[in-house]
């Protein structure tokens, strides 16, 4: 399976992103939050998508330091990077995905994070 997180598959642009607030659908587990959006099932006009693209994102509010929004963003694009194989089947080969931490405290260690995608993973129907 390929570990990587090439540049096509980062959400960046904001006509992506806003498509996704408006029309995309939210799930919860734990300190993780995810809203996504299939386009296999829903395409859209004007919009194609040869891949799944993934952003993350962390809350100012919560963690005023820059530094520590960079390190939780790193661990939950490592987790998404390594954890593919799970995420790719639930969410399709075409959509749209973006991941939030939304506890208040940061997390320890990598592994926390990664069990808290994998539950995300594994819960999303």
């Amino acid at each position: 399976m390929n570990q990587k997180y090439p540049k096509k598959e980062k959400l960046k642009k904001k006509s992506e992103i806003d498509l996704l607030f408006a029309k995309g659908k939210w799930h919860s587990c734990g300190n993780l939050r995810i809203i996504s959006m299939n386009l296999e099932q829903k395409p859209q006009e004007n919009f194609e998508l040869k891949n799944q693209k993934v952003g993350v994102s962390v809350s100012k509010k919560y963690f005023k330091k820059a530094v520590d929004r960079n390190r939780i963003k790193r661990l939950l694009r490592e987790s998404y990077r390594l954890n593919k194989s799970i995420f790719i089947p639930k969410f399709g080969t075409q959509s749209i995905s973006m991941l939030f931490w939304v506890s208040k405290e940061i997390p320890r260690h990598y592994s926390e994070v990664e069990q808290e995608f994998v539950k995300l993973c594994e819960s999303k129907k």
